[in-house]
């Protein structure tokens, strides 16, 4: 990505604009929605807040930097606080998620109604904001720690599997995925991740593909 920023200036900042939108508000809706199920961790941390700062983390946004594909900060919360606390952190995780999705769907309705000239900036600038939101709800889905997909299979777990494990063994098994898709000469994990989402953009109305 930072590659572009010598190329091409202007997709650069749309990127970065596109990237902190999408992260602000995927954490945001974490934290808002935690404490809206009875748990404030997040709210005393700071974190039911629209600026970036403070929902950034280091490593997931140099990864961001550099390979296209990071996180945001975790959000911190007790699920102790929650009257169900395996549902409530199922939901909790979705929020953002669901989030991404409602923004991809937001900047696809001009163009689904044809109002973006597809040769300008703004069609562009829509196709950033569409894609990264798309890309960071399906990455976020995938069941493995610490993404948010895997607060969601523990919901369906049986109350008898050592979750600990999941959580010790999750970040290692992710990083491994992450680590053979730069090695791999098919693209491996991050082919699955793009040719995923390309369906989507089709669907919302981005059938052109600009990089």
């Amino acid at each position: 990505m930072l590659s572009i920023l010598s190329q091409n200036p202007i997709l650069f900042i749309f990127l970065v604009l596109a990237l902190l939108l999408a992260v602000t508000l995927h954490e945001f809706m974490h934290a808002w929605t935690a404490n809206y199920l009875g748990d404030p961790t997040a709210k005393h941390m700071g974190r039911i807040s629209l600026n970036p700062i403070n929902h950034l983390d280091t490593f997931g946004t140099i990864a961001i930097l550099l390979i296209g594909i990071g996180w945001g900060k975790p959000v911190q919360i007790n699920e102790r606080n929650f009257k169900n606390p395996r549902l409530g952190s199922a939901i909790t995780s979705l929020a953002g998620p669901l989030t991404n999705l409602a923004l991809a769907l937001i900047f696809s309705i001009p163009v689904l109604l044809h109002a973006v000239p597809l040769d300008s900036y703004v069609y562009l600038f829509f196709f950033l904001i569409v894609r990264i939101n798309v890309l960071l709800m399906i990455f976020n889905l995938i069941p493995i720690p610490p993404l948010d997909g895997s607060k969601v299979l523990y919901y369906f777990l049986p109350r008898n599997v050592d979750i600990v494990k999941l959580e010790m063994y999750g970040p290692m098994l992710l990083m491994a995925l992450i680590f053979f898709s730069f090695i791999s000469p098919t693209g491996g994990f991050f082919a699955l991740l793009f040719g995923i989402t390309q369906p989507i953009l089709n669907l919302l109305g981005f059938s052109q593909i600009l990089f």
